[in-house]
């Protein structure tokens, strides 16, 4: 196994299209030591599936960060609230963050809320024409899941624009300043959130979160931590899921087109459209815990590892022409939710805005189209999700 000299996730090219860097990664050797940063620090980092799944549900790979950062220096300056989540956690505490989380996220509770998200889809949508351009990001994928979350947490209609920007600002991965202060402004206004809500009796949407919380025995700290979680992690990477399904099917239209004769099949089309473009691309921190093995790999205690669920779903060991957009193909396997006792719980929430959004799309504008040169359209400059900057089309 050679490492390679740079950082390959830092590569421009990589992110307008990580798939070639990917490939090559995983050719070379599915689970790499590489270098990241500029620092002088290496990292393994896992593009095969087998792997990806295995480690997935390895107990000695840890995301505990707190616990991994304890005694080495940084000049980092995060919020509590986001550095010390139920992401950056193991059992025991993790189990019980998961235990009030989970429930918010069942089948029947999104299927309640799905008549909320199509007036939201509805009331974003009112105005769009015909013949107009529209940027679906700024225009649909950003505010949708930014609204139905802060409708979850009792955010007042007032502040959900701007705690989506500070979000947002969390993970530009070229402005760690921006990022530490994003995370302050999040954790400040959720802990004035849920404390005037503890002094307000009331039976809104953040009281009952609040109930669930204290029956699951999560502190004010750890309930301000859960509430950033759900915030962050259950609007950005559906805003990145919506964004790049829409390109996908853009750039396959003869997929557009089945769905646009019969909408019914795109709850069907979900999973592949998630395997081909995962809006999480690498997922968050792990650091092993005692010496392992993954995929033939020895990775000794101590080191972080990054899971690639981008590279992943790209494997042709497991999904053959991975390249291809295929809305025949059984990619139920896909892992842009995880795996594990980490899997996304919001999963049945961001499927039920994704179709939403996507019915409304082809059943309103059925011809719609691309309003710049594909060439032109850029890519968030991070390598946790893999998003759009913009996505300007013009309605037809």
């Amino acid at each position: 196994m050679s490492a390679p000299r740079q950082d390959p996730l830092r590569d421009p090219r990589f992110f307008a299209d990580p798939y070639p860097t990917y490939d090559r990664l995983r050719e070379g050797c599915p689970v790499q030591r590489v270098p990241t940063g500029s620092g002088g620090h290496h990292t393994y980092l896992i593009t095969g599936h087998p792997e990806a799944r295995e480690a997935f549900t390895d107990p000695r790979l840890s995301k505990d960060t707190a616990r991994f950062f304890a005694d080495r220096p940084s000049n980092r300056d995060l919020h509590p609230a986001i550095s010390r989540n139920m992401l950056a956690s193991d059992p025991p505490a993790h189990t019980r963050h998961r235990r009030v989380a989970t429930p918010l996220f069942t089948t029947g509770r999104v299927r309640e809320l799905r008549p909320y998200i199509s007036r939201i889809v509805g009331d974003l949508t009112a105005a769009w024409r015909p013949g107009t351009e529209v940027d679906l990001v700024a225009g649909l994928a950003v505010p949708l899941p930014v609204t139905v979350v802060c409708e979850l947490l009792g955010v007042p209609e007032a502040d959900r624009a701007t705690l989506g920007g500070w979000s947002h600002d969390l993970f530009d991965a070229t402005d760690t300043g921006l990022v530490d202060a994003a995370s302050h402004r999040i954790g400040d206004y959720l802990t004035d959130l849920v404390d005037t809500a503890r002094a307000t009796p009331g039976d809104g949407p953040l009281h009952s979160l609040l109930r669930d919380c204290d029956a699951g025995g999560l502190d004010r700290d750890e309930t301000v931590s859960l509430a950033a979680l759900l915030l962050v992690a259950g609007h950005e990477t559906t805003t990145q899921f919506i964004s790049n399904a829409v390109l996908a099917l853009l750039r396959h239209p003869e997929a557009y087109e089945r769905l646009r004769r019969d909408p019914d099949l795109i709850p069907g089309a979900l999973d592949e459209l998630l395997r081909f473009d995962s809006p999480v691309s690498v997922a968050t921190f792990r650091h092993s815990t005692e010496d392992l093995r993954v995929g033939g790999v020895d990775i000794p205690a101590g080191h972080p590892v990054l899971i690639a669920p981008g590279a992943a779903n790209r494997d042709p060991a497991a999904f053959p022409d991975p390249h291809r957009l295929d809305l025949d193909r059984d990619a139920g396997g896909h892992l842009s939710f995880g795996h594990g006792i980490h899997r996304c719980p919001g999963a049945p929430l961001a499927r039920a805005e994704a179709e939403i959004a996507l019915r409304t799309l082809v059943t309103r504008f059925p011809h719609t189209r691309l309003a710049v040169p594909e060439e032109s359209l850029t890519w968030r400059r991070t390598r946790l999700t893999r998003g759009l900057t913009t996505l300007p089309l013009t309605l037809a």
